[in-house]
């Protein structure tokens, strides 16, 4: 499962992609047209299998997983931090 950064964090579970998550945030029809958004940039990680107890499921772990996932860096398995990819 994939999980997107567009401000705002997204779990995908009916599969849209960050493309159909994008055009449901620019064309749903707001109350009195209060917001107008555009997405300007969508980050996306592979979030491995879902179940309840995934860490981005837990309001006390969210956040720290959130940060994790989203950091751009991850460890090897020597322990070094690298760079990871966006698709």
């Amino acid at each position: 499962m994939k999980a997107y950064k567009v401000e705002v964090l997204v779990i995908d579970h009916d599969g849209l992609g960050a493309e159909g998550i994008k055009d449901v945030l620019e064309n749903t029809t707001y109350p009195n047209r209060c917001i107008f958004p555009d997405v300007m940039n969508v980050e996306s990680r592979d979030i491995g299998e879902w179940d309840d107890s995934h860490p981005l499921n837990s309001i006390s772990k969210q956040e720290e997983e959130y940060r994790r996932i989203f950091s751009n860096k991850a460890i090897n398995s020597d322990g070094l931090q690298r760079a990871v990819p966006e698709d």
